[in-house]
This record gives C-alpha cells, structure tokens and sequence, in this order.
C-alpha cells in the first residue's frame, strides 16, 4: 500500500524551516528517500512515512495526506524509504518526527515486525500513530490501522479465478512479495481461501518485491520448474506485468490466467488490454486523507483513532464471473490512481 504554518514573525519562520531541514536531511541521509514538509494554516504537525516515494500508490497517497492536511490546517511532515524494504530509514524518520514535535504519525511499514520498537517509543512519548495500508505484527502495535482488507482483496481474485477456470485442473504459481510484510502473506492467503486451495497446490511461489522486472524474471523460473503453469496470483500489478512478459515470450500470454491487487491506472488499463484477467482496486488517498483527520481530531480533542477502518476494495474486470460481484474497468478508471 504528503504545509509549513505560517508564523507571524521571521525570527519563528527560520526557526520551523530549520527545524524542517533537519528532519529532511537526517531522513535522507539514514536511508530515507525522501522528505518534505508541506505548509498549512494551522498547527498541528502530521508526519506521513512511506515505503517508498516513487511507487504510484505511495505518490496518491501522499496526495491525499496533502489535500487532507489543507483543508484541515495541517503541518504535514513526509519521509519514504529508498526501497521496500528499508526499516531502518523508516526508524529515522519515525525518530525526527518525534524530535520535531509531530502530533501523529502515518507509516506504512516496510517490516511490519521490525519497525515495532520505533513505534512503541515515539507512542509512549504521547505521539499518535496510524498504519496505513500495511498492518504492524502484532496490529495492535500502532494506535488504529486505515488500510484496504488485504485477506478480502485476495479472496475476491481468488474466486475469480476459481469461477473463470470453471472446473479445470488448476496449475498455480504465486508472484508473491517478500518475507516479513504482513500485506503479502494476507494477499496470498486470501487468493488460496478464495479459490479453494493451499500452499500444497501452488506448484511455483516466487518473492518479486512487487516489481516488473523481479515479476518477469520470477515467472521465467516458474515457466521452467512447471511449463503447465495455467493461473498466475501476483501480489500487485508491476509483479503481474511482468508475468505477461514472461508468458507472452513463450507464447502463452493467451491461456494463463493472470489475476493482481492494487488498482493503479496502468493495471487497470491492463485489465482493460486483456493482459490481467482481474484485479482488487484499493483506494490509497482515502487512507491518508482519514488518517491525517484523525490526527487534527487528536490533536484538538484529545480522541484517538482505534481499532480497524477498512478504506474498501472493488474487483475489478471486463470478463465478469457468475456469482463474483465486481465492477468494468470503466469504473475502475474512474476510480484508478498512479
């Protein structure tokens, strides 16, 4: 699975643009991709820490985060790490966002169980802090979770792909994500549940990262170990992308079923190509945009956000199923992002 307050006097406004600085430059220089502060009318400091900064559902979702701390009166503080992955530019960020005296902080975690400790020290110093898209382990590690229903996103693929085989013998490969990230193992456990099946019938599973190229080269081993390979679960829609490549240098983009989660606009309209078959559209700038309202709602009345708030999942196809209840790729390009 993103505004400097103005201050009344220029002595405060050097003090808040130093202040932003070293947050910037000390998250950049820890393994942190990126960091930025975007300027509000009012007070209350929100920090939003990404997996990464250049893929497109983190980009809409610090869109959200930014038109969300606008209208609010927000001062928005961001980071990302340089790669899925990187906890440790993650603990940075969390670390000088504390020191910088936000009031909550949103992070999708790039190890759900690692980046635990960081969490538990910046909420003991009374800060509030929100996953988005990807739940900690344990979940109730963070104050509140804002994310899609990873194991629902899963299932809905799964049955898909259950009802589109209509009782053929299913050769299954999963293009998963990696060890370590809650969201991969809900993705893969909901498409097994969806279509009736277990570990035990997956005859390839690959890690991709989520990435095209890592998707292509895994589906290449896959295509060797099991050339019989029929349907294809990917973790996202680069890691789908990739498999179509792979698949169509043999000449079987045709009769693989291949079935995806996110619901970006490349993979929608890849969908809408016929190079997916079907995948479970999330809406990440819902999830900022909410959790940045929770922590303006924190900040002045002292409520905390808890508990799970599911932001929703369609199913997305133009190849609809008896029984699987989903919506056409027009809709989904209405609703798309990336």
């Amino acid at each position: 699975m993103s505004r400097t307050t103005r201050l009344s006097s220029s002595l405060l406004r050097a003090a808040a643009v130093a202040g932003v600085a070293t947050l910037t430059l000390t998250a950049c220089g820890s393994g942190s991709g990126s960091g930025s502060t975007s300027s509000g009318s009012g007070s209350v400091k929100v920090g939003l820490i990404t997996k990464t900064d250049t893929n497109p559902f983190f980009v809409k979702m610090k869109e959200g985060a930014e038109k969300a701390a606008k209208e609010n009166g927000a001062q928005l503080s961001t980071a990302a790490g340089k790669f899925d992955g990187d906890n440790a530019g993650q603990v940075t960020a969390i670390e000088n966002m504390v020191a910088a005296g936000v009031k909550g902080i949103l992070i999708t975690p790039s190890d759900s169980k690692a980046i635990v400790p960081a969490i538990q020290k910046a909420r003991a110093k009374g800060v509030l802090v929100i996953a988005l898209d990807t739940p900690t382990e344990p979940e109730d590690a963070v104050d509140a979770l804002f994310a899609t229903d990873n194991l629902k996103a899963g299932q809905l693929i799964g049955e898909y792909a259950k009802a589109a085989m209509k009782g053929k013998t299913a050769k299954i490969a999963a293009l998963d994500l990696a060890p370590g990230v809650s969201v991969g193992v809900q993705r893969h456990n909901g498409f097994l549940k969806g279509f009736g099946a277990t570990d035990k019938d997956v005859v390839c599973a690959q890690d991709t990262g989520g990435d095209q190229a890592k998707g292509q080269t895994a589906m290449e081993n896959c295509l060797q170990k099991a050339p019989d390979i029929n349907v294809v679960y990917t973790i996202n829609e680069p890691a789908a992308l990739g498999a179509y490549t792979a698949l169509k240098a043999k000449g079987r983009e045709k009769d693989v079923l291949i079935v995806s989660v996110d619901g970006g606009c490349t993979g929608t309209q890849a969908v809408k190509d016929g190079k997916i078959a079907a995948t479970s559209q999330q809406y990440p700038l819902k999830m900022a945009a909410e959790g940045v309202k929770a922590v303006v709602t924190y900040a002045k009345d002292g409520k905390k956000a808890s508990g799970y708030t599911d932001t929703g999942v369609t199913l997305i196809t133009d190849k609809a199923q008896d029984g699987v209840t989903s919506k056409d790729t027009a809709y989904g390009l209405d609703n798309c992002w990336g």
